[in-house]
Order: structure tokens, then C-alpha cells, then sequence
């Protein structure tokens, strides 16, 4: 009878552990699920903010660096990403988050255009080599300087990033 009784407890411990094992795995790994939202705000011409789960969250696009509101061609891009998407409902392809806790993602329109290829279409934004290995976003961006469309009609365009670094120097 004793050997009946341990061989039922062992056969529950598997069954028991099982709760506890997917409990710690879905707090350890972070879950990005894509999401449709409205926007309530164009930042700047990367950075949006959307009303998501009734409250407001900010959005990076994803690959991507728009000249900064202050360098040339900042206003163009903000203009730009304001005309595609204000007051629009769009879909957050989310790859991750910054270092903020803001989301990170692909923005694609009611049509299915995505903004983040878009802006690198028009010459209005770098594709972000860094952050991204989207090799789609470098062919948009060599025939935007091709074209010579956008910041491109500039010589000698000055990336964000080494704008900022300038401006801190």
C-alpha cells in the first residue's frame, strides 16, 4: 500500500511544477505584441505618441534617424510624418524597447504603407545601420541619394547622431 501512495506523489510532482516553471518563463522573456492605436502626436519625424491602452505611449520608429527638429530638413521630416499618420489610426509592429521603457517599432498605415520606409523613400530619414539590419531601408535610402531627394539635396548631410555629438562639443 505504501508503494502505491509514493508512486502517486511522484507522478504529481511533474503536474505541480509545471504552473511555477510557466510562471517564471513569462515573466523572464518580455512579450511584444503588435498593437493599433490612434495618434495623438507627432514629436518629431520619428517619434510619435498614441493613445494605447488609455494612456499615452511613445513610439520610435524602428531602423530609422529623422534629422532633428532643430537641423535642416527636421521641420520637412516632422511635416511629413504629421501629413501620413495625425489624428490617424496605425498598427505598432513592435521590435522592442528603448532604453526609456518607450516602444520601439514599425509603424504601418490603414493602407499598409509602412512610415518607417517612407521616410527613408523621401529623403527624409537615415536608415539607422546601428539599430537595424533591415537591408530593405539601406536600398530605399542609396536610391533617395540617387535621386538626390530630400535631405540628399544637401552635399553633405549631417547625421542626428553626429549633429548632437557636434552641438556638444
Amino acid at each position: 500500500m505504501k508503494a502505491k501512495m509514493i508512486r502517486r506523489k511522484k507522478a504529481l510532482w511533474p503536474v505541480s511544477l509545471f504552473p511555477c516553471l510557466i510562471g517564471l518563463l513569462s515573466t523572464a522573456l518580455p512579450a511584444f505584441a503588435d498593437f493599433s492605436a490612434k495618434v495623438m502626436e507627432v514629436v518629431d519625424g520619428d517619434t510619435i505618441i498614441l493613445w494605447h491602452n488609455n494612456r499615452k505611449e511613445k513610439v520610435q520608429l524602428n531602423g530609422i534617424a529623422c534629422p532633428d527638429k532643430r537641423q535642416q530638413y527636421g521641420g520637412q521630416a516632422k511635416r511629413f510624418t504629421s501629413f501620413m499618420i495625425s489624428g490617424r489610426d496605425v498598427t505598432v509592429r513592435v521590435v522592442g524597447k528603448d532604453q526609456d521603457g518607450g516602444t520601439i517599432g514599425d509603424v504601418i498605415l490603414q493602407d499598409g504603407q509602412e512610415l518607417n520606409r517612407e521616410l527613408v523613400k523621401e529623403g527624409l530619414a537615415w536608415w539607422d545601420r546601428k539599430q537595424s539590419t533591415n537591408q530593405g531601408l539601406g536600398q530605399l535610402e542609396e536610391i533617395a541619394k540617387a535621386e538626390r531627394r530630400g535631405l540628399w539635396a544637401d552635399p553633405h548631410p549631417v547625421p542626428p547622431w553626429e549633429w548632437k555629438k557636434q552641438r556638444h562639443r
